[in-house]
């Protein structure tokens, strides 16, 4: 008798990770045997870890800080962890350990989940941060047909750096410009930690946005942050960072146990009850 698949998640540290909550949730509800398991793997112990996963009983794995990047060199990425920079989900091609950037498409099939049809508009975008999560939802916008993405970070330079590596359709601006720029593009999407639980707030008028403009938080403690808070009460279409969380984990769940789970409303609750216990 075959031994179950299992993968895992390997991180430094990683116990407070909600990924075994939903893998274990999608295994039962397909009745499939399997598991999934944290892995705490310090730095100096990943590439022995990463490159005889198998030899260590698993199929495939997530990867989460501070050992992206450092997964993308051992693997062999597809495009999608090229373009970011990152690898987070890890599986086999036969004997070849390949690797991919779930965050995109967790990002934008959370965007067609919440607010159905917004790729429909030909809007520019606005994303304020610089960083892995940033390159991820620009890759994203830019594939999903956005003409044009404009990028504020508190340092300039590193938007600057960003902006370089996507080329003429991202544009760097200034943080202190955002205010100048929400009438001008139909989508906002959050990509730093400000609004994040015991982390300072994001200041922006969310009233200075076009009335159809989508609203994106990646941050989900609190599940509903100020700016999503402000944005909702004005009337607009949001998307939140708990449902960029689930929709990343459905490739990744796939590709180790040879079904598609879905995010139900079920799986949100689970997650949702879990949060509060922070």
């Amino acid at each position: 008798m075959a031994k179950p698949r299992a993968a895992c998640l390997i991180g430094w540290p990683a116990a407070h990770s909600r990924s075994p909550l939903i893998h274990h949730y999608w295994l039962q509800t397909l009745g499939l045997p399997g598991g999934y398991n944290i892995e705490a793997i310090p730095p100096e112990g990943l590439a022995e870890f990463v490159l005889h996963l198998k030899a260590h009983g698993f199929v495939g794995a997530n990867v989460t800080i501070p050992h992206k990047e450092r997964a993308l060199a051992l693997t062999t990425p597809d495009e999608r962890a090229r373009a970011v920079g990152a690898a987070n989900t890890l599986w086999y091609e036969g004997d070849e350990l390949r690797s991919t950037n779930t965050d995109i498409e967790g990002f934008i099939h959370n965007l067609d989940a919440c607010a159905p049809g917004w790729d429909g508009a030909t809007g520019d975008a606005l994303v304020l941060g610089a960083g892995g999560a940033a390159r991820a939802v620009v890759f994203g916008l830019i594939e999903r047909g956005i003409k044009r993405v404009y990028l504020a970070n508190r340092t300039v330079e590193r938007a600057r750096a960003l902006a370089d590596q996507f080329g003429v359709q991202v544009h760097p601006v200034s943080w202190d410009a955002i205010g100048e720029w929400l009438p001008r593009v139909d989508f906002l999407v959050n990509t730093t930690s400000l609004g994040m639980h015991g982390q300072p707030a994001l200041e922006i008028d969310v009233g200075r946005l076009p009335p159809h403009s989508v609203v994106a938080d990646l941050v989900y403690v609190p599940l509903q942050t100020p700016l999503l808070a402000a944005a909702r009460a004005r009337g607009l279409r949001i998307a939140d960072g708990l449902g960029m969380l689930l929709h990343q984990a459905v490739r990744g769940f796939e590709l180790w146990f040879g079904q598609r789970p879905q995010v139900t409303p079920e799986l949100r609750a689970l997650i949702e009850a879990d949060l509060t216990k922070l």
